[in-house]
């Protein structure tokens, strides 16, 4: 079998890292905190709900794993002026209720999306992590339903991040571990690995302890399904068919993040099949790149939205 070429504590610490959320309530100034007009539970269902702030052309955003659609508050909020902005939350994560069990998460929560899209009009959609993936599938599976595609630090293919080398098939046994280390985590324990991995998802120090607080308030079934899948899920094959115009922004740190050549080859090489993607990079960021660097990833949704004209 091929192996993964990261070392196993190397992967189960970016997992447990990556199972975070974020609070912006820690960095916002009280008048940015002021809430804006929204359509209260504009749409609810089991697996996931959506809040509606603004009128305008439409816009979805998807928060990452384990994370709290807060994390796009200030963006949702700027763009209010001129956009109906679709706040989403996935359930299991931060807080909100979640009642399958170990069941499928990734696919039925794109089925949801494009349930939900379809009653827009063409709404372009911008995901964090996990929910790039989830946007790429949408438009792959239903590309009548969204005009346009933004991936903020997320690959078609997670496990790609470990070697050209790695498959869907050679990632499980590594996703079962990952799974199992969440679930098997004492509270304690895994509150103190989240508030020293989570340097590593943030270099803002204002929301490290916020984020821990998401994820610990995210269920660890849930967690344990979605991250499972997320690592074996591969979506390169469909790139190719693609029509839906596809931005992919990703982070670039050269100190304690990945460096630009790094970045630049692997977001270049796991994009390739996909015609006419556009490729951003965003330097002295990480992971969380809307907190990061929140003017660079304005002007560059700003772009994105401009370009469906």
């Amino acid at each position: 079998m091929t192996k993964i070429s990261a070392p196993a504590k190397i992967l189960r610490a970016f997992i447990l890292a990556a199972a975070v959320g974020f609070s912006v309530a820690s960095i916002v100034s009280p008048a940015q905190a002021e809430p804006a007009v929204a359509e209260a539970s504009a749409f609810v269902s089991d697996r996931l709900s959506v809040e509606v702030i603004g009128q305008g052309p439409d816009v979805i955003l998807i928060p990452g794993f384990a994370s709290s659609r807060e994390v796009w508050r200030p963006l949702a909020r700027r763009l209010s002026a001129s956009h109906r902005v679709h706040l989403v939350q996935l359930a299991g994560f931060a807080g909100e209720p979640w009642a399958h069990g170990d069941g499928a998460f990734v696919q039925p929560v794109v089925d949801e999306l494009a349930r939900y899209a379809a009653t827009l009009n063409r709404p372009a959609v911008i995901g964090h992590s996990m929910g790039g993936l989830s946007s790429l599938l949408l438009a792959q599976q239903h590309p009548e339903a969204v005009s346009r595609v933004m991936s903020v630090d997320s690959l078609p293919f997670f496990s790609a991040m470990f070697g050209p080398q790695v498959t869907p098939q050679t990632a499980q046994p590594f996703a079962d571990q990952a799974a199992a280390a969440i679930l098997s985590a004492d509270e304690a324990a895994f509150r103190v690995q989240q508030q020293q991995t989570a340097v590593g998802m943030m270099r803002d120090e204002a929301g490290r302890s916020a984020m821990v607080d998401w994820s610990m308030a995210s269920d660890c079934q849930a967690m344990a399904s979605a991250i499972s899948e997320v690592m074996t899920t591969d979506a390169r094959p469909g790139l190719a068919a693609m029509t839906t115009p596809v931005w992919a922004v990703y982070a670039s740190d050269a100190n304690g993040g990945a460096p630009a050549a790094l970045a630049d080859a692997v977001w270049s090489r796991e994009y390739a099949a996909l015609p006419g993607v556009t490729l951003k990079r965003v330097d002295d960021a990480r992971h969380f790149i809307m907190i990061d660097q929140p003017e660079r990833l304005n002007a560059l949704i700003d772009a994105f939205l401009k370009s469906e004209d």
